[in-house]
């Protein structure tokens, strides 16, 4: 077995490549993959203080980042999934209405606690969009905010009733239903991609992992934890 690419991934992708992706490929390529997982702008820092992975995903808007300081090629950047958020209660809970914009408020506004992280791209955005709804101050209050991870692990404590997060995280904590995505009004779609670093020895490899996202296989996981292949 060749020497194994090491990738730093945005957890966005966990709950699809933790139900067999990653094997699948280690056992067609013989190629082994370590994977250090973590929020898209906690990889950023982890680079920006010298850590030098084979390899990324995470936003395009952060590769974009990497390609401006020379770090790795435009030309590399493989596009990966498109990314919703979505609200997440505990299995067997009552879903709550979401469907518009004032049920949604009300939902928020009505739970005992709403767990979201700030770390996140999802609570990078979610924070932001409370003070534009107005209700920032009333669910921040009684709020559970994490600084990276799954929000929907608060559900499974009791720390909180509703988790909100990217739907594939919601989707990859064990006993968590996802009620649907955020209203469209107030939704948001980030697009993961992934690349080698230029500097990377297992730059091909790197690629080769990147391509084999967008086989069949790999189209079917992500869609199964609410991911659009891209």
């Amino acid at each position: 077995m060749s020497d194994p690419i090491h990738l730093k991934v945005a957890l966005v992708v966990k709950g699809a490549f933790d139900s067999g992706l990653v094997q699948d490929f280690v056992v067609s390529t013989g190629i082994d993959v370590e994977i250090d997982w973590a929020p898209t702008t906690v990889i950023l820092a982890d680079i920006e203080n010298g850590a030098r992975p084979d390899g990324v995903i995470i936003t395009n808007g952060a590769l974009n980042n990497l390609v401006d300081r020379g770090l790795m090629n435009s030309e590399d950047i493989i596009p990966v999934v498109s990314s919703r958020i979505g609200v997440g209660v505990r299995a067997g809970s009552q879903h709550p209405d979401i469907a518009t914009v004032k049920s949604f408020i009300l939902t928020l506004t009505s739970a005992r606690s709403v767990a979201y992280s700030l770390g996140g791209q999802s609570g990078l955005y979610f924070g932001p969009l409370l003070d534009r709804l107005g209700i920032a101050e009333g669910v921040n209050a009684k709020a559970t905010l994490i600084p990276a991870g799954f929000t929907g692990e608060k559900l499974l404590t009791g720390e909180a009733d509703i988790a909100i997060q990217q739907i594939s995280e919601l989707k990859a904590v064990q006993g968590v239903e996802v009620v649907g995505g955020l209203p469209d009004e107030v939704q948001k779609v980030t697009a993961f991609s992934g690349a080698p670093l230029s500097e990377s020895v297992l730059r091909k490899d790197v690629l080769r992992f990147l391509n084999f996202l967008s086989c069949k296989g790999a189209v079917e996981r992500f869609s199964q934890f609410g991911l659009d292949p891209r």
